[in-house]
């Protein structure tokens, strides 16, 4: 499994939001925005045992 890169435009808000979660938590940006990929994962999962 290869490794890709990915660019996203975030506004001030946005990036201030999660700098500040970044700290909080004392892990990184990539950590995070892939954390929350893969949260995205159980979220496709539930709806569909839903459906």
């Amino acid at each position: 499994m290869g490794k890709h890169v990915l660019n996203v435009r975030i506004s001030e808000d946005e990036r201030k939001i999660l700098n500040d979660y970044c700290e909080t938590v004392e892990r990184t940006q990539s950590d995070i925005i892939r954390e929350f990929i893969r949260s995205l994962q159980r979220k496709i999962k539930k709806n569909q045992d839903i459906s």
